[in-house]
This record gives structure tokens, sequence and C-alpha cells, in this order.
């Protein structure tokens, strides 16, 4: 069997082999959910928009009161590190920066603040034919999440029920609802294409804002597909000609059933058949060693 992990995982400015990192038990991360986190692809063992992940961990630091613990450059030669264990493989790393731990256990933010960095590399899973052939399906779910979905924190409880019951209830994901408005899935940006306009709900507080939504966005626009960043009402969801949700690992997946009902006439649709060419292409020209482009 091949083994998913890298051997090797970064702690705190070392490499050390997975089975001896560890963290204690007083770090914050562990007590309270205090940190962040980003999951970068890799095609080919070829970064997939690191900057663009950095530049949100960055966001998502200041928004919790932390400073980058390393730069840009530093955080670049750690990831390639991570994935030249994989031999040009398919992967994503994993970055986590907690605040840190201390001899006690407090709600007050340390005023020195010794945070614990680490990261690994891991295999993607092989895409399942079945998706591109069938889509998948959701459900909607009453958002219970907080208020700053924008940070890409690692308290996701709330993602994990959610994503818990839509397997629960037969569906592969759920699709958070506020005041009548569809967010986003519980690990997912959301598209719908309505008379033949592509949308997306506009960056808010609501909703993480996802890389892989940007991207879609850049090739949409390249390739002159319409598109509206707008607010998505469930009713809207319901009579959607096509729903997608997206995300750094899992790309752009069709959703071709939603509460039970068929979405369309039930299969991926020719938009979906559209982007999935377009996102292709831009992974054939990162494997090439060239800029991603459509």
């Amino acid at each position: 069997m091949t083994t998913l992990l890298a051997p090797k995982v970064y702690l705190n400015g070392l490499f050390v082999a997975r089975e001896e990192a560890c963290v204690p038990v007083t770090d914050r991360g562990l007590l309270f959910g205090d940190s962040v986190y980003e999951v970068v692809p890799a095609y080919g063992g070829r970064l997939f928009r690191a900057e663009q992940h950095i530049t949100r961990l960055d966001r998502s630091l200041g928004a919790i009161r932390m400073s980058n613990p390393l730069d840009h450059g530093q955080w670049l030669a750690v990831l390639e590190e991570l994935v030249s264990q994989l031999d040009g493989a398919d992967q994503y790393a994993y970055l986590q920066v907690t605040r840190g731990a201390y001899p006690g256990r407090s709600h007050a933010i340390p005023a020195e603040v010794s945070p614990t960095v680490m990261a690994f590399a891991s295999r993607l899973p092989e895409p399942d034919p079945r998706i591109a052939a069938g889509g998948v399906s959701a459900i909607t779910l009453e958002d219970i999440r907080w208020m700053r979905c924008d940070i890409k924190a690692t308290t996701l409880l709330a993602n994990v029920l959610g994503h818990s019951q839509a397997r629960e209830e037969g569906a592969d994901e759920a699709i958070f609802v506020r005041e009548g408005k569809a967010i986003e899935g519980t690990a997912s940006n959301l598209f719908i294409v309505s008379s033949g306009l592509l949308i997306t709900p506009p960056k808010s507080q609501w909703l993480l804002p996802g890389v892989t939504r940007d991207l879609v966005i850049e090739l949409a626009e390249q390739a002159g597909l319409p598109y509206a960043e707008a607010n998505i009402s469930v009713l809207d969801l319901e009579a959607a000609e096509e729903v997608w949700l997206t995300s750094s690992t899992r790309e752009v997946m069709p959703v071709t059933r939603l509460n039970g009902k068929p979405v369309g006439n039930g299969t991926p649709g020719p938009y979906w058949h559209r982007m999935r060419e377009l996102y292709a292409a831009c992974k054939v020209h990162l494997r090439s060693g060239e800029e991603c482009r459509s």
C-alpha cells in the first residue's frame, strides 16, 4: 500500500521524522483551537498558487492578532522541501501556526507569543471518475458557525458536524444557509449557473476567501464566461441550472443532487465541463514548469 504521508514533517524550524514530531499538551492550538492553517496543492511536485495561500495565511494571522513567524521566502522553502519527498506526486502541503504552549491554561493571550509552526505533505487521492460522470450530492443546513468564517482557523467543529450530517443523510457535502442565503460548503466555496451566468457569493466575514474560488473566477474571465459575485438565495440555489463546490484539494465538483432532488438534468452540466477543461489545462502548464493559464 502506498504511504500517504511524507516521512518527514516540519516542526518549529526542524525537519523531523513524523513519528517523532509532537507538541506539548498545553499548546493553545490543542486547548482552544487558537491557530490557523493552510492547505497548498502540488501537481507533479510543483506547488500550486503557494503565494496566494501564504498571503491568506498572513491575513488569517493578522485577524487573530499574530504576525507570521516565517516570511514568504521561508515558507516557500519549507513547502518545497516537504513536497520533494514524494517524488513528483500530486499532493498537498498542510501547514498550521498556533499561538504556542505556555505553563498554564489561560484564555488570556500571552504578552510574549512563541508560536508553534508545523507542516507536512501528503499524497492527493486519485480523482474519482464517478464524480465527473455523475457529480456529487449535497444538502442544505442552517449555518451555526461563528461570525468570522473568513479566517482559516482550525476551529472547525461546526463544519465537521455539518459534513457528518450530510453523510448520515446519504449526501457528500452540506451547504450552509444563513438568513435565507446560501453561503458555502463545509469545506468548499459555492458557485451556481443561472440563466447562463456563473455566480458565487461575494467575499465577506461569512465565508472563506478561497484560493480555488478566485482561480475559477480568473479562468472564467479569461475564457469569456460571464460571471458575477452576488448573493445566492436558497430559491436561486434550488432553481440553478448547475451547482459547483470548489476547494484546493477537490478542485471543482459538480453537485447534481440537492436535498434529494436533481440539479438541472441531474448530470454535470456544460459550464462545469468547460471549467473542468480550463482547470486541467492550468495544471498541465504547472506540471511543465509554466505559469498556470487557461
